[in-house]
């Protein structure tokens, strides 16, 4: 016994009460405040002193702040944990075993997950954690029977015995089981937490149908997975196998979730599974999976994609109703879909004005080791409370099947205790449940949905299993991993083990055999696995997309705007309340900004974009324009939110004037997002590809930023049509031009899209008038036709005067794909035409005014994709006498537009013309860094345009 003391006398003396675990006393001193006498004696005497209340009167209904407190534990941990009161005797042991208790059941709460039965192969060792052992604070066998007050501790019963408290906590926290949450700084969530768990003990309670509701699930999971290992033998399809309890989950978080109000279910995730989701789920026909095993399939894509990136969508009947079920495609980068997927729940939400997300519940799927490796994961878990990006909380289910890929030693999987530890940045609560016990898994999922529905966050349940077969069905895991597989090949399936489990209990004794002979039927029959799907049901939110499949490309578009309208819109966009104070340096903005709107001097670059969004959200388009600080605006041209320079709330010091255009008007949605590409690019996507209805926008602080979300427009803003048929008109403005800012403030790398740019598939647009800019985004809306819309936007021709536009282009007119030559030339004199795109043109055009140069022509080709033949072809041919023709570009040799765009040029020019390239060398870096050697490599790319023709390229 005094060993034991001496244990717990240098337990009080550590870290872990007043360190890392500090929620103990934390959640103690919530207890105490709630009622004092809930809390030991010793503790109440210790708050009662720390607050200054007399201890008769207790503090009773009194919330005092926690800072005193907090900064009071601090002092003691540098004390060396000081004995919270003297005592002596009899009530000074029953005091300390009174509050040896209460750090019991935290240490449960706090670490107890780590003894959880969670491997299903049994493969780890149970580790050694002090803390959860009751010697640890003091207590002996003969403590075991000793009688303790538990009622406002944990949720059990009013008061029990050390030995049933031990039991109680065991199991809660260390059965097939483990929950993490004490983490959370929130008391009234983790109560919450403490309330669901401990007063279930982790016991699902499911009564004999559901059970058999279970094993069903079951059945079909493995029962799809045999199936199409006996029929496509060796074909990849990333089989469930080893984590079957996934469709048991899923089936449950669907009826679930209807029952609860959602109506729309967006699901993303990796391939792994996927195939099994898409029958037992969704409600995929089987014989539809296996015309695409077949090679039979229709192929109606001009692409097309593998069967196990497909997406999906049905709609299922549940208790509460219709839910709507979408699967979204998903390339082979893994967790690259999770942003994609909140984007899609975004416009849903917003279509419906569901504004907590009560309605529309994101569902993401995770690997283990892509949910512990992929920075994507991350950037989408830090937008979960941000107001643009809200949706009302996800579920994260983890298909955990403890290898990660092909990582053969434990120590190169992550650097992390669990792969779902990133969700603690963000407080999520974790449940980690052992797949071969589906029942628990039916509790983690009911209540992780539960949790959802009442706090709106984020939530995991990781699903802890194994992987069957190998990466694929043609790996041989036993290679890398030959003791793992060696149990793998014993373990007779979760499925097997239930089914025995089920006639064990009198649930009959040939039950699973008859699921599997009624499954394998209906698989050789090729019939719905999921019942009910309802198959011409169509939701009052659904949109209807068949407007935008079958338009052919033109690039007519009525843009222009009537005068009157013109200036009732500049006149709204330019005034403020009364009660508003502007920075002078905005208000001068505002001023010249109304001056453009009464024709009194050119418009300008910002007033232009305003125009365009004031009169689309006038004529029922709604904008959402998101970026790193796209509400000023990076370069200080937009404006778009204004701040009262004499209030700093948020709410009653920003102003939005595009949110008053009209009486009536479409939503104008603004957001300065977090420091991220790849997720709100993601986003932003997903939103798009949801309301065509919608402008959506985003803007990258530089162009060459947009690198950070290169897989975004690799795999599906380039190629999402063809390979999955799905049109999107997400918009985005990369600010590109060389200004002698260095390498990584010039490109947005131009030539990238140039590469991806085949089928149509999206238009590159370089404009280089206010007016261009204005007429292309409403020529984004008003065609009927949807397809991403690269700009490149200006950064000095923002406040460039060559660059404004007067009214009359706004008023008349449209977008145009060429601009002629803007001089006063003799056509037949020109003897050479220069050929350019973007902010090169006016330099360009101050040095043929120097050199009076009036042999030469310009042409500005402002959509470089897809290349406007027509229109370039007819300003070429003005040119009968021209024999040279030159591309010029800001851009080095190997990047920007040139390599693209020479072959369109040879195709429009005329016998005896030669093409030249007048631009910097090729480079490994898009620009140099020092100012000097930039102008001397502006200078000699201009002065090459008009100089002797060194050799060509192409001739004809």
């Amino acid at each position: 016994m005094n060993e034991a003391k001496s244990v717990y006398a240098t337990y009080e003396g550590n870290s872990y009460l007043f360190g890392g675990n500090a929620p103990y006393v934390e959640e103690m001193y919530e207890n105490y405040l709630a009622n004092p006498g809930s809390v030991p004696d010793s503790w109440r005497a210790y708050f009662d002193a720390l607050q200054h209340v007399p201890a008769a009167d207790g503090g009773n209904g009194r919330d005092v702040p926690h800072l005193p407190v907090i900064n009071a534990f601090a002092e003691r941990a540098k004390q060396g944990g000081t004995r919270v009161v003297e005592a002596s005797g009899a009530d000074s042991e029953l005091g300390r075993k009174r509050t040896a208790v209460q750090q019991l059941i935290a240490a449960y709460r706090n670490v107890g997950a780590r003894w959880a039965d969670l491997d299903p192969l049994k493969r780890t060792e149970r580790p050694s954690i002090p803390e959860l052992e009751p010697s640890f604070y003091g207590f002996a066998d003969a403590d075991m029977e000793t009688v303790f007050n538990t009622s406002n501790t944990f949720f059990g019963k009013e008061s029990m015995s050390l030995r049933d408290l031990l039991n109680a906590l065991h199991e809660t926290y260390c059965g097939t089981m483990g929950a993490e949450y004490m983490y959370m700084t929130d008391q009234t969530q983790k109560r919450w937490w403490q309330e669901k768990l401990e007063s279930k003990r982790t016991n699902p309670q499911l009564n004999a149908e559901q059970k058999k509701r279970v094993l069903e699930r079951l059945t079909a999971a493995e029962g799809l997975e045999r199936f199409l290992h006996t029929k496509y033998v060796g074909q990849k399809r990333f089989s469930l196998e080893g984590g079957e309890s996934f469709i048991v989950a899923m089936d449950e978080l669907v009826n679930r979730a209807g029952a609860a109000g959602v109506q729309e279910i967006v699901i993303g995730m990796a391939h792994r599974g996927r195939l099994n989701v898409l029958v037992n789920t969704l409600g995929k026909m089987p014989s539809m999976l296996f015309a695409e095993f077949d090679h039979t399939a229709p192929e109606e894509l001009s692409s097309g994609d593998v069967k196990y990136h497909q997406g999906f969508s049905s709609d299922i009947s549940t208790a509460g109703g219709p839910v709507h079920l979408s699967l979204a495609f998903n390339p082979s980068h893994l967790e690259i879909v999770n942003p994609v997927v909140e984007g899609s729940v975004r416009a849903r939400m917003d279509r419906r004005g569901d504004a907590e997300g009560d309605q529309v519940l994101p569902v993401l799927v995770h690997g283990d080791a892509a949910f512990a490796g992929q920075g994507v994961v991350m950037e989408t878990l830090a937008l979960a409370e941000t107001r643009g990006y809200y949706t009302g909380g996800t579920v994260h289910i983890v298909i955990n099947n403890q290898i990660g890929f092909t990582t053969s030693d434990p120590r190169d999987s992550r650097s992390t205790l669990y792969c779902t530890d990133v969700v603690k940045m963000i407080e999520a609560p974790v449940l980690h449940v052992n797949g071969d016990d589906p029942e628990a898994v039916v509790l983690a999922t009911q209540l992780a949905l539960e949790y959802r529905q009442e706090f709106n966050k984020d939530v995991v349940v990781d699903i802890v299993c194994f992987r069957k077969l190998g990466h694929n069905e043609q790996d041989t895991p036993m290679l890398t991993q030959p003791l793992m597989y060696k149990r793998i090949s014993q373990h007779p399936g979760t499925r097997k083990l239930y089914a025995d489990k089920l006639a064990a209990q009198g649930l009959g004794e040939t039950l699973g055999d008859d699921m599997v002979k009624a499954y394998r039927a209906d698989m050789d029959a090729g019939k719905l696995t999921v019942d009910p799907v309802l198959t011409n049901f169509k939701g009052k939110y659904a949109v209807d997309w068949s407007p935008y499949l079958s338009t052919k490309w033109t690039d007519a578009a009525e843009t222009a705007i009537p005068l009157a309208e013109w200036k009732r819109l500049a006149e709204r966009i330019t005034t403020v309340p009364d009660d508003f104070t502007v920075h002078t340096l905005v208000k001068k903005v505002l001023e010249d900004r109304a001056s453009m709107g009464r024709g009194e001097v050119n418009v300008d670059w910002g007033m232009g974009e305003h125009m365009a969004y004031a009169s689309l959200v006038a004529s029922g388009y709604p904008v959402r324009l998101s970026g790193e600080d796209c509400g000023r605006g990076t370069f200080t041209h937009r404006h778009a939110v204004l701040h009262d320079q004499k209030r700093e709330k948020w709410d009653v010091g920003t102003y939005i004037p595009l949110e008053h255009v009209a009486d009536s008007q479409a939503p104008f949605v603004v957001i300065d997002s977090i420091l991220s590409e790849e997720a709100v690019l993601g986003f932003e996507y997903g939103y798009a590809s949801n309301d065509p209805n919608t402008l959506v926008l985003w803007e990258a602080q530089f162009g060459d930023f947009v690198n950070g979300a290169q897989v975004l427009i690799d795999q599906f803003i380039a190629s999402g049509e063809v390979k999955w048929g799905r049109v999107n008109g997400l918009t985005l403005l990369l600010p590109h031009g060389y200004e002698g800012q260095g390498p990584e403030h010039s490109s947005a790398r131009l030539e990238r899209f140039m590469q991806l740019s085949a089928d149509t598939n999206m238009q590159v647009v370089q404009p280089t008038t206010a007016s261009q800019i204005f007429h292309v985004l409403r020529r984004q809306m008003i065609r009927p036709l949807r397809k991403p819309l690269i700009i490149m936007t200006p950064k000095s021709l923002l406040r460039n005067k060559d660059a404004t536009s007067p009214v009359s282009e706004f008023t008349k007119g449209g977008f145009q794909t060429v601009i002629k030559d803007q001089g006063d030339l003799k056509a037949d004199k020109v003897k050479r035409v220069v050929a350019c795109s973007g902010k090169v043109y006016y330099d360009l055009a101050k040095k043929r005014a120097e050199k009076e140069a009036d042999d030469v022509a310009i042409i500005r080709v402002e959509q470089l994709y897809p290349f406007p033949h027509k229109a370039f072809s007819a300003e070429l041919k003005k040119y009968p006498n021209a024999t040279e023709v030159v591309w010029c570009q800001d851009e080095p040799q190997n990047q920007g537009a040139w390599f693209f765009v020479q072959h369109y040029i040879h195709e429009n020019m005329v016998s005896g013309q030669k093409l030249g390239y007048a631009g910097r060398a090729a480079s490994a870096s898009p620009a140099v860094g020092y100012a000097h050697l930039h102008q001397e490599q502006q200078k000699a790319l201009i002065d090459a345009a008009f100089g002797r023709l060194k050799g060509f390229v192409l001739s004809k």
